[in-house]
């Protein structure tokens, strides 16, 4: 039996249009690095043997000369161009990644991602197929109805917020993605925000939940970038 193979598939295809900036989100600058050099740091550091990165089409050169050579992350085996929505990316990334038996799927714009994060999503994976980062919420979650009203209270000890890496059996979520994609191109109209939503949606499987971090946030927002800038200041960095 051969050894194991992982890979991640990072997205770094977003617009991020509430950053209110010209630069994309990713490419902007946090302690003088781009905000995806420090995912892209955590997982070359990582067990992952290889990684492939996401992006608009008309960044793939930036980002092969700009980040991945000139960081070194030997471990990007290709840099791709992504879709029109977040589906539609990963699945072009899942199709690069080759057959590996694990694929850990990470938002590139949550720089703070750690090792131990991506080890307990892979343990999570090997013992069930699916396995996603999150946190319990902190605050009362309300659930409002059309027209605006509080319409339910869910149980907070029961309601979690995801994060990335979501790490999955390879053939398991490639063939999810594949029949998404097969309905899409029929005219079904499936609204999926997430990788574990897409397996839910498509094949009826759960994932297991693993501890994140309150910390790995997503940089979406100009205020995301100066609490950023604090954890780093927090960490020496």
């Amino acid at each position: 039996m051969g050894k194991e193979k992982t890979t991640a598939v990072i997205l770094a295809a977003g617009q991020g249009r509430r950053m209110q900036s010209r630069i994309q989100k990713q490419f902007l600058l946090l302690n003088g690095y781009p905000v995806l050099y420090y995912s892209l740091k955590a997982f070359q550091e990582s067990f992952v043997d290889e990684l492939v990165l996401v992006t608009g089409a008309a960044e793939t050169a930036y980002c092969e000369n700009e980040i991945v050579r000139r960081y070194g992350f030997s471990k990007v085996k290709a840099v791709v161009p992504g879709g029109r929505e977040r589906c539609h990316s990963v699945y072009e990334g899942l199709k690069a990644a080759g057959k590996p038996d694990y694929v850990l799927i990470h938002d590139g714009a949550r720089p703070f991602v750690t090792g131990e994060i991506i080890d307990r999503t892979l343990e999570g994976a090997r013992s069930c197929g699916a396995c996603v980062a999150g946190m319990p919420v902190k605050d009362t979650i309300k659930l409002a109805d059309e027209e605006g009203y509080a319409q339910y209270t869910p149980d907070r000890s029961r309601v979690w917020m995801i994060q990335t890496p979501q790490t999955f059996s390879y053939p398991l979520i490639f063939d999810a993605y594949r029949q998404l994609m097969e309905r899409e191109a029929a005219g079904q109209k499936i609204t999926v925000t997430d990788d574990a939503m897409v397996l839910e949606t498509v094949t009826g499987r759960k994932a297991k939940l693993a501890e994140g971090s309150y910390e790995n946030i997503k940089i979406t927002t100009p205020s995301d970038l100066e609490i950023a800038r604090f954890f780093l200041y927090a960490q020496g960095l």
